[in-house]
């Protein structure tokens, strides 16, 4: 609830984000910078979220070498997850079940199958909702890549276009089950995004497993064939 609080500030919630996107140490003067405000100011703000757990402050390991003058100080976000219900709900703990149901039939048994299955349909299901009436046919590569971005967005992916034919996910959203189930929840993963391409009729994308420490397990590269549009 104080980390609710604190992110009622619309100074606090856009630093906040400066911060997590950055997903780098990010200085009292670049976020001034970013935001348009004082240094003093981002500096007030920096520490409130930072008493508030949500992000983590130190000296820049650049400059703790430095024998004059006082070392800059540097933020990150804590890894801190906020989620809120009233009344509680717990579909992590209902999914936590359903995993470990999977894990012990195996992870090439039907039900894992059938699973994997279930997530490209609900997948295809965005990705049709999400094209325009009237817009049929396929799409390019650039183009696919910007309504995947705007899709993936939403459910917490963190998308970030990393070249005009690629795209990373900076964060996976069902991390607590992914690092419990990797194998199941990846690949789950990969069939959600590739049934989300195939339902915006995205044919010279793909949603390719590249792990990445702390990040999502899938990213998206064009095909090697893929002309850029």
């Amino acid at each position: 609830m104080e980390a609710l609080a604190v992110l009622q500030d619309p100074v606090r919630r856009d630093l906040y984000a400066h911060v997590r996107d950055a997903h780098r140490p990010i200085t009292r003067e670049q976020a001034s910078a970013a935001l348009g405000i004082s240094r003093k100011l981002a500096a007030f703000h920096l520490d409130k979220l930072v008493d508030a757990g949500l992000l983590i402050g130190h000296p820049e390991a650049a400059a703790r070498t430095r024998k004059v003058g006082r070392t800059p100080k540097v933020y990150e976000t804590s890894g801190t997850e906020i989620q809120i219900n009233i009344p509680a709900r717990e579909h992590a703990l209902l999914a936590d079940i359903l995993v470990d149901a999977i894990l012990r039939e195996g992870a090439t048994g039907r039900t894992a199958q059938t699973v994997v299955r279930n997530a490209a349909k609900r997948g295809q299901q965005l990705g049709r909702g999400q094209r325009r009436p009237g817009r049929a046919g396929r799409l390019g590569t650039e183009r696919a890549l910007a309504l995947a971005e705007d899709a993936l967005r939403d459910l917490g992916f963190q998308p970030s276009r990393e070249s005009p034919t690629s795209v990373g996910l900076r964060n996976c959203p069902f991390h607590p089950l992914a690092a419990k189930a990797p194998e199941l929840v990846c690949e789950l993963n990969r069939a959600f995004i590739d049934g989300y391409l195939t339902g915006i009729d995205a044919r010279t994308v793909d949603a390719v497993l590249e792990p990445r420490p702390g990040q999502c397990c899938v990213q998206l590269r064009a095909r090697p064939t893929a002309a850029l549009s």
